[in-house]
């Protein structure tokens, strides 16, 4: 009897393990991410490593875009299984480039609809996060803060504003989206004025954020979420936020399957569980970006964040179509000093051709942004 009945047991554990199909042990995961995504991810791999006894070997390059670009290089011999920070500025790019794999996670329902079909309904790439770029101003030296784009070209803000460089920076390269998104083919002359408005552009987040916190400029391009992380970081309640009267610009990020990953099972679990309450819980904290699950409560603390109804967008598509020649005509304006007129003598079509104009602004409920992200 005993020995029938071990013969029985021995059988339902095959069975039992046949049908779930355990990760092996000795199985490792890479994932390709941006350098400041290095604070959540410290805190949710060992959640996943432990429920599936395997290891993440999490490799950091630099800002999303040198990540996609790593992706395309390795195309034909992947390195990666999963890309974590594509956002929607790059989506259409890491699309076309046939890096990815679409999947659906089994936990999507998650995801609230709007954000889905803003950014991906295809699941190439599933969203994780979102949050908004915004002007951000010290109240011991800002009584009245600039209340649109249109506003920053003001005299009684020359030499006042610091921003980041679309062509190294993230946010940098969000604000010359929503500018393109708010102005269409008349953004250059747009930035025009901010150049004769003494604008100060520096390489990166970190650098304007520096200069911002030390007096030197009483108005930096960051996050709605900024208010909210000097807070809970310093204590602090001196920095504001603005929800501009024509909507501030929706930042999407979002992870997926790398196309030709060797460890395609274990890559779902890990979309899956980013989207999960156990890992979208320690996120507001960590990216100061607003968690996708439905499920998951936001901070206290973030309640300092400026509430932005009016979500800005450019459609991936056309950001992809663009990309290379709107980064090219900013440089000849900013750098090379060329004027607008100079510059759309001399391409074949207009600046804002296809663009999203303020037709595409949506009313939405909102939520904070990204504080330590300085890519």
């Amino acid at each position: 009897m005993r020995k029938l009945l071990a013969v029985l047991m021995a059988l339902l554990m095959l069975g039992t393990a046949g049908t779930l199909r355990p990760v092996k042990a000795e199985e490792t995961l890479t994932v390709y991410s941006y350098d400041s995504i290095e604070w959540w991810m410290k805190e949710i791999i060992p959640i996943f490593e432990e429920k599936y006894g395997v290891k993440v070997n999490l490799v950091l390059i630099g800002d999303a875009g040198k990540v996609l670009n790593r992706l395309i290089l390795e195309k034909d011999n992947p390195q990666a299984d999963v890309v974590v920070g594509i956002d929607n500025s790059y989506l259409a790019k890491a699309i076309d480039a046939g890096v990815l794999e679409p999947y659906k996670p089994a936990n999507a329902d998650v995801i609230p609809d709007w954000i889905i079909q803003k950014f991906d309904p295809t699941f190439h790439l599933t969203p994780y996060d979102y949050g908004y770029i915004a002007i951000n101003y010290r109240k011991d030296m800002v009584q009245k803060p600039p209340k649109s784009l249109e506003d920053l070209t003001k005299p009684e803000w020359k030499g006042k504003l610091i921003i980041e460089d679309p062509r190294t920076s993230s946010p940098g390269m969000a604000f010359l989206l929503w500018t393109i998104a708010i102005y269409g083919d008349d953004w250059l002359n747009y930035w025009e004025k901010l150049k004769e408005n003494d604008v100060q552009i520096v390489e990166g987040w970190s650098a304007a954020w520096e200069a911002f916190t030390k007096g030197e400029y009483p108005l930096v391009l960051s996050y709605s979420t900024s208010p909210a992380a000097t807070v809970y970081y310093e204590n602090n309640t001196n920095v504001g936020a603005v929800a501009f009267r024509e909507g501030n610009y929706l930042q999407i990020e979002g992870a997926g399957i790398v196309k030709g990953a060797r460890h395609r099972k274990l890559a779902e679990r890990f979309i899956e569980f980013l989207i999960s309450e156990e890992a979208q819980e320690k996120l507001p904290l960590n990216q100061w970006m607003y968690p996708v699950n439905k499920n998951v409560r936001l901070p206290e603390v973030f309640k300092y964040a400026v509430e932005v109804d009016k979500p800005v967008t450019v459609d991936p598509e056309t950001i992809a179509e663009n990309y290379e020649k709107w980064l090219r005509q900013w440089t000849a304006l900013m750098v090379e000093g060329k004027t607008p007129e100079e510059i759309t003598g001399t391409t074949t079509s207009s600046a804002g051709e296809d663009v999203c104009g303020p037709a595409f602004i949506v009313l939405l409920a909102a939520v904070p942004l990204l504080f330590r992200k300085k890519r």
